[in-house]
């Protein structure tokens, strides 16, 4: 079979490796397209922490399974399947309080274990979700996506009575309006980026009010516009706008951060405790396909809008660099294999 590897950083093959053999409870799934994430950007780079090379790349896959380990029911084969990347133990304390997102042995396909840039790949038949007949491939391969804004919505409890501002129209952003506005009917939706092509996707999928930030005080324009946020949503991940959020926060509002930054911020506490907020934090998702694909099947979503470029995988390096490096135009990338 083929497979992406990234051998080490900056060295990236198509390789022929031997198709894996299904052990005791997982099933094999012949990949047929895959999504690329800024994290399979970041080992390719380098530039992610928890990666140990050579790796697959890969955690965004849809497929057909074709064979079954021990314990698994034959009857599995042939099914139309979506991976979910998280791999737990199902024992430790996250796991038996329904966090196996951080597992205390977490393992992520494509980054920690072999991931889904590859002809075919092994996985826990748990892992495995079935994809109704009324999703189409292609939105099925943007399933796990959605899961990261259904994590982080399933904390924060959005609801009518919201105003929400969400920094960063990628697609982390975009999820989360989409989430925001089609599921949990927020009051009003603002977006902050500091890309305008960006800001018309956010308001192509469901942003009531746009503002370019690049050389606007933002906390200075929401007040001037009376707006005090009562959910904000960090998307974009720079360690300046956790601070900037705690300030502009309505009392009792809720923030949540999306991303990784290893950088340093100042927070102030007296921001916090004065208006009693709630801060939360998320990554990858807690058993959230289920939800996607109900989400999907009753289109309160629309995966599509977000895909603008689709690849066959030998043109893996042309794809992960357009993703890179046009993200005035490009959103969600999908190979095909």
């Amino acid at each position: 079979m083929k497979s992406v590897v990234i051998q080490q950083p900056e060295v990236l093959v198509i390789e022929d490796r031997p198709v894996p053999q299904p052990q005791a409870g997982e099933v094999r799934l012949r990949v047929e397209s895959a999504g690329i994430c800024g994290s399979d950007v970041h080992i390719y780079r380098g530039h992610n922490p928890f990666a140990k090379y050579p790796r697959v790349i890969g955690h965004e896959f849809f497929g057909r399974i074709d064979a079954v380990g021990e314990g698994v029911d034959a009857s599995r084969v042939g099914q139309r399947v979506v991976g979910d990347p998280v791999v737990s133990c199902g024992h430790c304390y996250p796991c038996s309080v329904g966090r196996p997102n951080v597992c205390t042995s977490l393992q992520v396909i494509g980054v920690h274990r072999d991931g889904g840039f590859s002809e075919y790949i092994t996985l826990p038949a748990k892992n495995a979700h079935i994809v109704p007949d009324s999703i189409p491939d292609r939105e099925a391969t943007m399933i796990e996506p959605f899961t990261i804004a259904a994590n982080i919505c399933s904390q924060m409890n959005p609801g009518p009575l919201d105003v929400a501002l969400v920094y960063g129209a990628g697609p982390m952003g975009l999820t989360s309006i989409q989430a925001l506005r089609g599921v949990y009917g927020v009051k009003e939706i603002i977006v902050a980026d500091r890309i305008d092509e960006r800001l018309a996707m956010a308001k192509e999928n469901g942003a009531d009010r746009v503002i370019n930030n690049t050389d606007i005080d933002l906390t200075a324009e929401l007040a001037k516009l009376g707006i005090r946020p009562t959910l904000i949503i960090d998307a974009a991940c720079h360690p300046s706008i956790l601070p900037e959020a705690i300030g502009l926060a309505s009392p009792a509002a809720r923030i949540g951060i999306m991303g990784f930054s290893s950088d340093p911020c100042v927070i102030n506490q007296q921001g916090i405790t004065s208006k009693e907020l709630s801060i939360y934090s998320s990554r990858l998702n807690s058993n959230r396909f289920p939800m996607v694909i109900d989400w999907m099947k009753s289109k309160k979503i629309h995966p599509e809008k977000l895909i603008t470029h689709q690849f066959d995988y030998a043109q893996v390096i042309e794809a992960m660099e357009i993703f890179e490096k046009d993200p005035k135009f490009c959103c969600k990338v999908l190979l095909k294999f």
